[in-house]
């Protein structure tokens, strides 16, 4: 397990390249310690959302879930810790004022780019609701996105 990729996985990759293509400016895998162990791949800062790559494996996508059949048990008692830790980070965020957005790896980096900018865009409001403003929520973060 030590060698699960905990950041930059290929479909997280491919949905920031597509919102950074859209004009979003956002913070990678930042810690929030207000909110407990939370720490979402993708955050909008300023307007307090987060988004999170589900691995279908990991956190049991109802299309792609599959357990284990050596060592089942465990298995099953881990995946479940990971679902429940999943809901109390969800709850932790929405309590603390985040909207939270999560997107399964499987999912087609367009249409997740979608879902996230239906949210995301509509929170930046006023009279400097441009394209500029997406852009100046924060510095670009190495490394692109």
């Amino acid at each position: 397990m030590g060698r699960v990729r905990k950041r930059d996985t290929a479909p997280e990759m491919a949905l920031r390249r597509e919102l950074h293509r859209r004009g979003f400016r956002y913070r990678v895998d930042l810690p929030l310690p207000s909110v407990g162990r939370a720490r979402p791949d993708i955050v909008f800062t300023r307007i307090r959302v987060a988004v999170f790559v589900d691995g279908c494996f990991w956190h049991c996508c109802p299309e792609h879930r599959s357990f284990p059949t050596t060592n089942a048990e465990w298995w099953r008692e881990k995946l479940a810790t990971n679902i429940r830790r999943d809901r109390s980070i969800d709850q932790d965020l929405a309590d603390a004022g985040w909207e939270v957005i999560r997107i399964w790896e499987h999912e087609d980096a367009t249409a997740a780019a979608d879902v996230v900018e239906t949210v995301v865009r509509p929170r930046y409001t006023g009279p400097t609701t441009t394209s500029a403003a997406l852009r100046s929520d924060h510095p670009p973060v190495s490394g692109g996105g």
